[in-house]
C-alpha cells in the first residue's frame, strides 16, 4: 500500500525572491513548511551567493519543472577585475591577481563583448551542480579531483554594460537555459588579460518571471503571524507556460484528452507543445504534430481539473 504524503494539497507556483547566503533547497524547504504543502520543489538553483528570482512549484504544477527549468534566463551580474578564484565567485580562495587594464572605456569593452554574444561554446565551472558519473562536479573539486568538461553551446541573447569603476563591471545578460554566470565573468576577464570572478549575482529572470512577480520570505513569515493566507500569492500553472501557443477544446475531443488519448482537430497548423484549455480552463499540456488537413494532440502532462469531474 502506498504512503500518503503528509501536508495539504497546495496546487500552483510561487515566485521567491531569493536572498543571499541560503540555498534554493533551504528556501524551498521554509516556503513548503509554511504552506503546510505535501508536494514542492524548484525548478532550477541558484547558488548561495545569488539572489532573485526563484519559482517554487506546488502539487499540480511539479509536473510542468522540467519546461520552467528549460526556459531562458536573465541575470544582473558584479564581475571583480584582476582576481581569479578557485570557484569563480566571492567565496572561492583566491587562486591569481594581476593589474587591471587602466583604459575600459565603454568602446573597448562592448568589442571584448561582442565576443561574448550570440551562440558561444561554454566550458562549466567545476563548481558546478553538473554531474559526472552521478556526482556533481563541485564535489570533485573539493576532492582536488579534476574533470575533464567538454564544451556546451549556450546562447548569449544580450550582453549590456551597465556601468564600470574601477576595477568592477556590472553587467546585464539574457541567456539559455545552462548559462553559467561565473564562466562567461571568468572568461570575460580572461580576454581583458587580468581575469575576474563574480562578486554579485541577481537573477533578474526565470521562466517568465521577473523581480515584479517575486515574493520575499519575511513577509510572508509576517503574513502568516497575522493568519493571513498565502494562497492568494500563487499563480496557476500555465502562467509559466506562456511560450506555447493555446489550444481550446470542448465535448468529445476534452473528454479523449483528458483520459489520456490523442485527438484529431481540423484547421489548424500547429506542431510541439501547446497548452490545452477546457471549460474551466487549463487542464494540460499536449504535443501537436502536422496530420492531413489538420493535427494530432497527444496528452504529455495532464493537471486534475474540475473538466475531470
Amino acid at each position: 500500500m502506498s504512503r500518503r504524503r503528509k501536508g495539504r494539497d497546495v496546487n500552483g507556483i510561487l515566485v521567491i525572491d531569493k536572498p543571499q547566503g541560503v540555498t534554493s533547497n533551504g528556501i524551498l524547504q521554509q516556503v513548503k513548511r509554511l504552506y503546510g504543502a505535501a508536494k514542492a520543489g524548484h525548478t532550477g538553483a541558484l547558488d548561495p551567493l545569488a539572489t532573485g528570482v526563484l519559482p517554487l512549484c506546488f502539487g499540480e504544477a511539479t509536473k510542468f519543472s522540467q519546461m520552467m527549468l528549460d526556459s531562458d534566463k536573465a541575470y544582473i551580474a558584479t564581475a571583480k577585475l584582476g582576481i581569479r578564484t578557485e570557484t569563480g565567485d566571492s567565496e572561492g580562495a583566491v587562486v591569481e591577481e594581476k593589474p587591471v587594464p587602466s583604459e575600459l572605456s565603454a568602446t573597448y569593452l562592448e568589442s571584448v563583448f561582442d565576443d561574448f554574444r550570440g551562440d558561444i561554446q561554454q566550458v562549466p565551472s567545476m563548481y558546478s551542480a553538473l554531474k559526472h558519473k552521478g556526482r556533481p562536479l563541485y564535489e570533485y573539486a573539493r576532492e582536488g579531483i579534476e574533470i575533464e568538461r567538454p564544451s556546451r553551446p549556450v546562447t548569449i541573447y544580450e550582453l549590456t554594460l551597465l556601468d564600470v569603476r574601477e576595477d568592477e563591471l556590472d553587467i546585464a545578460v539574457s541567456c539559455t537555459k545552462g548559462t553559467y554566470i561565473r564562466s562567461l565573468v571568468e572568461d570575460i576577464g580572461e580576454a581583458l588579460g587580468c581575469g575576474a570572478h563574480v562578486s554579485a549575482l541577481r537573477r533578474t529572470m526565470a521562466s517568465g518571471f521577473t523581480l515584479a512577480d517575486a515574493q520575499e520570505v519575511p513577509e510572508m513569515e509576517a503574513m502568516r503571524e497575522r493568519d493571513e493566507s498565502l494562497d492568494g500569492l500563487l499563480v496557476a500553472p500555465d502562467a509559466a507556460l506562456s511560450m506555447f501557443p493555446e489550444v481550446k477544446l470542448s465535448g468529445p475531443s476534452l473528454v479523449s484528452i483528458l483520459n489520456g488519448q490523442p485527438v484529431r482537430i481540423t484547421g489548424q497548423s500547429l506542431e510541439g507543445f501547446v497548452r490545452v484549455y477546457g471549460n474551466e480552463g487549463f487542464v494540460g499540456l499536449a504535443e501537436a504534430t502536422p496530420e492531413g488537413d489538420g493535427i494530432k494532440l497527444v496528452p504529455r502532462r495532464l493537471v486534475k481539473t474540475s473538466d475531470q469531474r
